[in-house]
């Protein structure tokens, strides 16, 4: 089924897009048809996500609100369902001893277009090079070479932090946005709270469900996907688990660079992603913390709320959650023997006060 966004649709949002990107909507336009004449993935369309009722989602705030759950002074959400019990059984999904990194490189040129004002690629400076430390400058003495880095901490491959999202004046568990200052960043909830990120890990290749390369966008990821996916891959779902969703996204930065992953296969910026059907999904089955394979994470453009999911995991549910991660590697993998869970180890850069991190995650499988 092809999608039914009219001329008029599309337009609004490559005039949108053209905003987030902080690019001439000409310029947008120009880089979306000459993506386009060269797009060769397979995709599966949608029709444009039916809406969920803003009443659903102001009582799912209430009824999925992890508040208290873990006591007053909580600040690890989910990831508190990850115990030494779930751990040790994350152990026996280690069969062959196997890794596969999941993160995009951290480099110039990498996946960040400035989608997001200030989500810009790494730059780097070089403080020393071949520099001599011995004061007669022998050249057999010690030499050293030092850089440093300009890093937005969502520059690439991350986990977002439960203090990166509020509203009405709350993050997770209650607490103020004035425990977020210009000074220390976050005093509350911040991702140096997570100190050790390692569970069973379960990919939900929602793609490769569908029969696809690639999911069409915008196509919004419903709990029945997510279902399917867990039957095609013969996994259950467990509390305490990482939930990484493929939607095939990633194959566009590996063929075309940062700008057709960001640009996507309509090359309008619209993005498959996880609706607002899925956080009750992720609710009910205790999930420790979830993560994709997309720049915005849910469907963009979003359903009639702004950034539900965010707003329903990160300052409700006290869900963490990732993007830009790169599942191609591992989808395969999978694919090959069947085996669609593995210990995951994910333990973000402890960057005190952070709102999110970078995070090089390892399926060890």
């Amino acid at each position: 089924m092809q999608s039914t966004l009219s001329t008029g649709q599309r337009a609004i949002q490559l005039e949108s897009a053209s905003v987030l990107l902080g690019l001439p909507l000409g310029t947008l336009m120009l880089s979306a048809c000459l993506f386009l004449l060269g797009a060769t993935h397979a995709v599966i369309a949608q029709d444009f996500p039916p809406l969920t009722a803003q009443t659903e989602y102001e009582r799912w705030q209430t009824e999925l609100s992890n508040w208290g759950r873990w006591g007053a002074d909580d600040e690890l959400g989910t990831l508190n369902l990850i115990t030494r019990e779930v751990v040790l059984r994350a152990r026996d999904c280690i069969r062959t001893g196997r890794t596969i990194p999941l993160a995009v490189p951290l480099q110039k040129d990498g996946i960040q277009v400035g989608f997001i004002p200030g989500r810009d690629n790494p730059t780097r400076t070089m403080l020393m090079i071949d520099q001599g430390m011995d004061p007669d400058g022998d050249p057999d003495a010690f030499h050293t070479s030092d850089d440093a880095v300009h890093l937005g901490l969502q520059a690439g491959t991350h986990w977002d932090g439960l203090c990166h999202v509020s509203y009405s004046g709350k993050v997770y568990n209650g607490y103020d946005t004035a425990t977020i200052t210009a000074e220390e960043g976050a005093t509350r909830c911040g991702i140096e709270r997570v100190t050790t990120l390692c569970s069973r890990g379960v990919l939900l290749d929602v793609a490769m469900a569908k029969g696809v390369d690639l999911l069409d966008c915008p196509y919004a990821i419903t709990a029945g996907d997510l279902d399917d996916a867990a039957e095609m891959g013969g996994v259950e779902v467990r509390a305490g688990d990482i939930v990484l969703v493929r939607t095939g996204r990633m194959a566009l930065y590996h063929s075309g660079g940062g700008m057709a992953y960001c640009l996507g296969p309509n090359g309008d910026a619209s993005n498959a992603g996880l609706s607002m059907s899925t956080v009750p999904w992720f609710h009910e089955h205790d999930v420790a913390a979830v993560a994709n394979d997309t720049l915005t994470f849910e469907v963009y453009p979003c359903e009639d709320v702004d950034l539900a999911v965010h707003m329903l995991h990160l300052v409700d549910m006290g869900l963490t959650q990732g993007q830009n991660w790169d599942l191609e590697a591992l989808s395969v993998a999978c694919a090959a023997d069947g085996v669609y869970e593995f210990f995951l180890a994910a333990t973000p850069e402890p960057f005190v006060g952070g709102v999110g991190s970078p995070v090089a995650p390892v399926a060890i499988r």
